[in-house]
């Protein structure tokens, strides 16, 4: 049985923990303050075997070097993954589109989804089962390329890249779990109501968020279904949203390239 628990970091950070609850053993997604993880690991009495790396931002990286340290005071070799395209110390596994990794011993395999657009070399990881039951089991860790209701901001790629990156992850089946590196949700939610205040799910969501983040609740994980319906940056094809794209823009857009970097251009200066 694996569960996926949230180490919080920094102001908004999610550094995400899979366990293996059969042996206590534990892999960390993007662990850029390694206090807040060891004491998490201590506390549970865990044991780390793994890293994964979604891009080089230090709030994803930081914590390498001590983490190391850490495994290596304590008898262990952990093995670290990441993007191949990325210069990043320490890795040890470098990993493309559609390489596929194992962990806990084979118990669990993720696959490597390429997404550039944040980062050049930016990546996902990727699991279509995490328990091997009939259930819908799907997760994903995306790093700082989709937020719930947002999507991340383009440092190194261009738009037309950052768009057939969230494309790629709004044809994953709807119920995958999406495990995103940040808590945005309320103030991505706020723009995103600019953009379509028609929505009716949207609003509905925007709703639930406010009462969970008023009570200081998570509203990480998401789906991708409910991405589909209520983040501006996965629906540029929607005619309601180009209206807006073309009205604050004054001009005609073509492409759902060009109604994204407009939606994009607008969140950046929100």
């Amino acid at each position: 049985m694996f569960e996926i628990k949230a180490i919080h970091a920094f102001s908004d950070n999610f550094i995400w923990c899979i366990i293996n609850t059969s042996n206590s053993h534990c892999v960390l997604v993007d662990p850029g303050d390694a206090n807040v993880c060891i004491d998490f690991i201590e506390q549970n009495n865990l044991h780390l075997t793994d890293i994964l790396i979604t891009h080089h931002h230090s709030d994803h990286v930081g914590g390498l070097a001590q983490l190391l340290e850490f495994a290596k005071a304590n008898g262990s070799a952990i093995t670290i993954y990441g993007p191949a395209t990325e210069n990043i110390k320490l890795l040890d596994q470098k990993l493309v589109q559609d390489d596929v990794i194992s962990l806990f011993d084979s118990a669990l395999s993720f696959s490597v989804i390429d997404l550039p657009g944040h980062t050049s070399g930016h990546i996902a990881y990727y699991c279509a089962c995490l328990n091997n039951s009939t259930d819908k089991d799907d997760v994903l860790f995306c790093g700082d390329t989709l937020f719930s209701g947002g999507c991340g901001r383009l440092f190194e790629g261009t738009a037309a890249q950052m768009l057939n990156s969230l494309t790629k992850l709004s044809n994953l089946p709807e119920h995958t779990k999406v495990y995103c590196a940040h808590e945005y949700t309320l103030a991505n939610l706020h723009f995103a109501r600019t953009i379509e205040p028609k929505n009716s799910q949207l609003q509905s969501y925007y709703e639930k968020v406010v009462d969970l983040r008023a009570k200081d609740i998570a509203t990480i994980p998401s789906t991708i279904g409910l991405e589909k319906q209520i983040n501006p940056f996965l629906r540029s094809h929607c005619s309601s949203i180009k209206q807006v794209a073309e009205q604050q823009s004054t001009q005609l857009l073509e492409t759902d390239v060009k109604v994204f970097a407009i939606i994009r251009s607008l969140k950046d200066n929100f």
